[in-house]
């Protein structure tokens, strides 16, 4: 196995074993962009010589027997809404040309001082606001799209291209393209990762969250953005300690299984079966509000990203892609009320949501009705006659969270028969991170094939 192909739990331990150099780990990784990168386009940017020097420091502080912390040496990629201190952040975007960072974000001081080493600043769907990130393409399949918005970091994660990830998530940026790139993509409560120094979509719905190939090492990652959130998640399983004996998972009987690929349906509802053999107790569940779920979501997210960019859209518009010109020149015209509506709407929904975190402990549902369309695919055709726009098909299922403010964790439970990963997602009530690790790391440790690095 070759040092880019480890998992972070596996890299970071070799580490501290003095097994393997975080300098190795480094350039492996590094040739690996080298190889891969003509062919997906993870990445905006990458940052070989910082990396290196973050490695060699990495490598001392293992060598003078300093306690490190549990990513320490190991290889990370940021999306480019996020600021490190001297570098670009475009958010893929020719409106920020010539930007540069003046100071760190919070979550970018918190990696630098666990010792991790920044090989690049990875693709966005232009600022966020699109669910393909059409700069990328899928580590499966170059002819498909890579999800997004957080395209560039779940492509270069699953590709070895990266050890982990960061991306933002406003209504399910990291996970779509970590279930669309078979990867584990953890969206955490509204509120716990900070966001200073992130270039907002959303104010209200906005999230940052970690990028990785297992559960274990997401567990990990969120120890170091907001140490404790993960519980007894982020320390080492014991062996054969799997089960979920007295776990509640909520099955919703509408909305999430409805207008779903069967291969889709197929293998989530498998996934879910094996969450019963360990122990877990499937309950059917409603979903709350659930005609109410987009139309909120669009009711808070159009208007507040317009406001975010009134000042850019005023004097360089041409400079936005056409798909995010036209979506920002949409929300300048929400009239007020429809907006304070959508934050009543969201406000009921968070209460219905809680009512129903009081009968079960968690939510299990397919993380995206369809897996990885083709790049330049404007809609899905279903069986009823439907034709549903890309992004509203990929944005369907991840909003609640986003409105609830609860975590949620998408992991993969499959391929379809185009060899194409499929994702099942687990919802929580907030502060819920511990109890969703527990059961996807219990599903990760009865079931091979989590951490493979696509070809």
């Amino acid at each position: 196995m070759q040092p880019y192909e480890m998992t972070l739990a596996d890299a970071a331990e070799a580490v501290r074993e003095r097994r393997m150099s975080p300098v190795e780990l480094v350039d492996s990784v590094l040739d690996r962009i080298g190889a891969v990168e003509p062919g997906l386009g993870a990445y905006v940017a990458v940052t070989a010589d910082r990396a290196r020097r973050a490695a060699r420091a990495a490598e001392r502080d293992a060598a003078d027997g300093r306690p490190l912390s549990p990513v320490h040496g190991t290889a990370v990629a940021l999306k480019d809404l996020i600021d490190v201190a001297g570098l670009p952040t475009t958010a893929s975007s020719r409106v920020r040309e010539g930007h540069r960072a003046g100071a760190d974000s919070a979550v970018a001081e918190r990696l630098a001082a666990a010792g991790t080493a920044l090989v690049g600043k990875a693709h966005t769907h232009e600022f966020a606001y699109g669910l393909t990130t059409p700069q990328t393409r899928n580590a499966w399949d170059r002819g498909r799209v890579a999800g997004g918005s957080s395209g560039g970091s779940a492509v270069a994660v699953a590709s070895g291209a990266a050890t982990f990830a960061l991306g933002t998530d406003t209504g399910g940026s990291v996970r779509v393209p970590a279930a669309l790139n078979g990867v584990v993509g953890l969206k955490p409560t509204f509120g716990l990762v900070p966001l200073r120094g992130v270039v907002p979509l959303s104010w209200s719905l906005d999230h940052v969250g970690p990028i990785t190939r297992t559960v274990r090492d997401a567990a990990l990652v969120l120890d170091v953005l907001a140490p404790g959130a993960a519980g007894a998640a982020g320390a080492p399983p014991a062996d054969g300690a799997a089960g979920l004996e007295g776990l509640r998972v909520g099955v919703p009987r509408d909305h999430f299984f409805e207008r779903v690929d069967p291969e889709v349906e197929t293998a989530v509802r498998r996934a879910i079966g094996r969450l019963e053999e360990l122990g877990a107790r499937p309950v059917e569940v409603r979903t709350p509000m659930a005609r109410y779920i987009q139309a909120a979501h669009w009711g808070l997210m159009v208007p507040e990203a317009s406001a975010v960019h009134e000042p850019t859209l005023e004097t360089v518009p041409e400079r936005y892609g056409e798909d995010v010109r036209v979506l920002l020149e949409a929300g300048r015209r929400v009239p007020a009320a429809d907006h304070l509506r959508a934050q009543r709407a969201r406000t009921m929904m968070a209460r219905a949501w809680a009512r129903l975190f009081e009968e079960v402990d968690l939510v299990a549902a397919p993380t995206v009705p369809v897996t990885a369309v083709e790049a330049g695919q404007a809609e899905v055709a279903w069986p009823d006659g439907v034709r549903e726009g890309v992004a509203d098909a990929y944005v369907r299922f991840n909003a609640p969270a986003n409105l609830t403010g609860g975590p949620a964790l998408s992991l993969p439970v499959g391929r379809d028969g185009h060899g194409l990963p499929i994702g099942m997602q687990l919802i929580g009530p907030p502060g819920g991170e511990g109890v969703l690790l527990r059961a996807g790391g219990a599903y990760e440790q009865a079931e091979p094939g989590f951490g493979t690095v696509a070809p």
